[in-house]
């Protein structure tokens, strides 16, 4: 199968709105319609639902993890790759939703995780250090996947540090307002009233 059939195969699942889906069915409307506007775990976490939020999170790091695993038991390590690529653009621009998606932050940890989970699980740690420290998450997310490829390099796996090189840019396509609101010292903590908007 050629390289676009998972990419396909992994945007399909990517691109599933699992905060959007939960709030409607929990019956707290268009999640698009809260705080930054945003379908992840971050922004259903404002509509003060912790559990939904909760879910929201690790069904988007799930689908990623899922689109990794189902390709490679498919077809190996090249079209796990290439899926968990898609699962990643699918998750930031579903064609569903009109192309606009959320962030990636959990659908790329749950892809880096399948794909290589010592990448992912170092590049996780590398958030929880940054969002401890300095209480914004959407800065937490940028130096981690920042680091991400040169911790897959550091461990001899360049077809991964493509994976989270690429990866990466998305991710910061994705954050341009926070990276202006940071820069300019007016993005929200953790905590903080509307939260940082990752």
């Amino acid at each position: 199968m050629p390289p676009i059939a998972f990419i396909l195969l992994g945007y399909v699942l990517g691109s599933i709105p699992f905060g959007l889906l939960l709030t409607r069915a929990a019956g707290l409307g268009d999640i698009r319609a809260i705080g930054s506007g945003n379908i992840g775990a971050t922004n259903v976490l404002r509509t003060g639902n912790k559990s939904l939020a909760a879910a929201t999170l690790l069904l988007d790091g799930g689908k990623g993890a899922a689109a990794v695993l189902i390709a490679r038991a498919v077809a190996g390590h090249d079209a796990a790759l290439w899926a968990g690529l898609g699962a990643v653009v699918g998750h930031l621009f579903p064609a569903w939703l009109r192309f606009k998606g959320g962030k990636g932050v959990a659908t790329s940890y749950g892809v880096l995780i399948a794909a290589a989970w010592p990448v992912g699980l170092a590049a996780g740690a590398a958030w929880l250090i940054v969002a401890g420290v300095l209480r914004w998450s959407s800065l937490a997310a940028l130096v981690s996947f920042a680091l991400a490829p040169f911790l897959a390099w550091g461990l001899g796996d360049s077809d991964i540090a493509i994976l989270a090189a690429a990866i990466a840019v998305l991710v910061y396509v994705r954050h341009h307002a926070n990276i202006r609101r940071l820069l300019a010292g007016t993005e929200p903590r953790i905590g903080q009233h509307g939260g940082s908007r990752a």
